[in-house]
């Protein structure tokens, strides 16, 4: 039988930040849009954002986007693409205060204005010391701007389908994208959605290791499906680890501590990082703190029992600050940590966060992909915003709060490019006589499969490969061993079993097909990084310990049939001011 068809604009496949962002440049421009989304849109993963939005808006003292591009470029040591960089600072005071007459209900200052606070690697000055760049919804920003974001997509009569999972790109004889696959998660019924354009907009991945911070959603649905499609994924080899999770929770207590003064400590009550960091000390980027942190505990100075986490102190902050602008941070050091963090310090660990890699694609939301030389050959009809896809304006290592200014810029950016692709050529492309197929065969081969293995045994083993092969720091032995690992894994996930083979409110059967995607993610990033032979951001080597410009100023793509590996360069030329040169990168 037949899959029913519902026809579309456009299909924004996710409801995070990013995902509603594009839905309501759309939705206000009078195109029918459907946006799905596994969970219901307030509770996508924008929510836990706690920290803030980054603008140099120079409300808590002077700053422009000039100095904000300088330390982006230089936070994602030296591998972002500086003209995706430069549009996106240049846009940041823009979408802020869009936002605000959204009804984003904003932290003030005394004065009024939207209140700002430091955050790591964001400087004044090019480099010379923090500065307060991170507007801010006390320790609820994420959670304030989905509610905003959804009002307003609400009110512009966006279509909303939560509870349904997409599953598969639908692509004509011509490789144009034409819909999605999809299935309503309470009835296992699975639908197509032909639409003009196809916007993923589905989060990160962060599920394929152990300790994370991302919630059970995050599974890479976006990613796995366009590896599926045969399109390539960039630079997966990069993932953040942010610096305090909550030790043997994996909870993210924001950087927003440190911004609002708190600071790190090791068993001897020293803080270390004037070490590591002596300009900006806690508040360097994620990726030297992390490594910080990580090297403490290795060398013996780390806090508890076992030395196994460092202390985050910011007793000295006082109730009150406390409670006005972290008021959820106290909530979640008394539940996961048994702390109360205006008396005592909370124990911390590095805790994968964040993925800089994703879909490749332009500042304008576009699916660009390598082809006959050309490396921005657009995909037709596929566009992919926020922390599913690559611009990359991250690189190698995100600043903090450059994530939610990610999803306002690019979402909003890609919504305008619909439009204009849209006026261009208007007609609905036909779908293809295998419209669906695909999709059918792998639900068969779940739903047939005896004798084999459990989804939660296979999903277990990726995590822990992924966490110890590719951790903090990588070794040699430990990639290559990685590699032969992963694999083995992915192949033993073709032959996983669901026992209930009943397509209602089966939750098996929709965590078979998330670990089909996380798979996809999880062999990415073991090619890839065993693959680069240097250390840049996020990717320490202790056998390449140095950054190598002339080999490796390169983005990496990985193409799913047969773990293939493409190169291309990293854009060095901003749309209008002269670039920033490569240095080394010091706080």
């Amino acid at each position: 039988m037949a899959f029913a068809v519902r026809k579309f604009d456009a299909v924004i496949v996710g409801a995070g930040g990013s995902g509603m962002r594009a839905a309501l440049q759309l939705a206000e421009a009078d195109l029918k849009v459907a946006v799905l989304s596994k969970v219901f849109p307030t509770r996508s993963h924008t929510v836990a954002a706690q920290g803030g939005v980054a603008a140099s808006l120079g409300n808590n003292g002077e700053d422009n986007w000039h100095w904000h591009m300088f330390d982006t470029v230089k936070g994602s040591d030296y591998l972002g693409d500086q003209d995706a960089i430069e549009f996106m600072c240049r846009k940041a005071n823009e979408v802020v205060y869009e936002l605000e007459h959204y009804g984003m209900p904003f932290d003030r200052t005394p004065e009024g204005r939207i209140y700002q606070r430091p955050f790591g690697g964001q400087t004044r000055n090019y480099g010379e010391g923090p500065v307060a760049r991170s507007c801010a919804a006390a320790d609820r920003t994420g959670h304030a701007m989905l509610h905003a974001l959804y009002q307003r997509n609400v009110r512009a009569r966006a279509h909303f389908f939560v509870e349904w999972m997409a599953l598969d790109l639908i692509r004509n004889a011509e490789g144009d994208v034409v819909g999605v696959t999809a299935m309503e998660m309470e009835t296992g019924e699975v639908v197509i959605f032909h639409a003009k354009a196809v916007l993923f907009a589905t989060g990160g991945a962060g599920r394929i290791f152990s300790a994370s911070t991302n919630a059970f959603i995050n599974t890479g649905d976006g990613l796995g499906i366009t590896a599926r499609a045969g399109i390539p994924l960039e630079d997966m080899e990069f993932w953040q680890f942010h610096p305090t999770g909550v030790a043997g929770a994996g909870v993210l207590i924001t950087e927003g501590v440190r911004g609002e003064g708190g600071y790190l400590l090791n068993k001897n009550g020293e803080r270390f990082m004037e070490r590591y960091a002596p300009t900006v000390k806690d508040l360097a980027s994620r990726d030297v703190v992390s490594r910080a942190m990580a090297t403490e505990i290795k060398e013996g100075r780390g806090a508890g029992k076992d030395g196994e986490y460092i202390l985050l102190k910011l007793d000295h902050l006082g109730a009150d600050v406390i409670n006005k602008r972290l008021p959820g941070i106290r909530e979640i050091a008394l539940k996961f940590a048994n702390v109360d963090c205006a008396k005592d310090p909370i124990p911390v660990v590095p805790t994968v966060h964040y993925q800089m890699g994703g879909i490749p694609t332009n500042y304008h939301g576009q699916v660009v992909v390598p082809k006959d030389g050309n490396m921005e050959t657009i995909v037709p009809g596929l566009y992919a915003v926020g922390e599913c896809a690559c611009v990359s304006v991250h690189g190698a290592n995100r600043l903090g709060t450059n994530s939610l200014l990610d999803l306002l810029v690019f979402g909003k950016s890609a919504g305008e490019q619909v439009i204009r692709d849209l006026n261009a050529d208007p007609g609905l492309k036909d779908l293809p006589p295998d419209a669906g197929e695909f999709t059918r065969a792998r639900l068969a081969r779940l739903d047939d499969q005896t004798n084999g293995e459990s989804v939660s045994q296979v999903g277990a083993d990726m995590r822990r490969t992924l966490q110890l092969h590719c951790g903090v720091f990588r070794f040699p032995d430990l990639l290559v061993e990685g590699v032969a690992k992963i694999k083995e894994i992915a192949a033993r996930a073709v032959h996983t079993e669901i026992k209930d083979k009943s397509k209602v409110f089966n939750t098996a059967r929709i965590e078979a097909l998330e670990l089909e995607n996380l798979i996809e993610v999880a062999r990415s990033t073991m090619v890839c990084a065993e693959a680069r032979k240097e250390s840049r951001g996020a990717h320490d080597r202790s056998d390449f310990p140095d950054r190598d410009d002339k080999n490796w100023m390169r983005h990496s793509l990985w193409y799913k049939e047969g773990d293939r590996l493409e190169y291309r360069p990293v854009k060095l030329k901003p749309l209008t001011v002269a670039p920033f040169e490569p240095k080394a990168r010091v706080y």
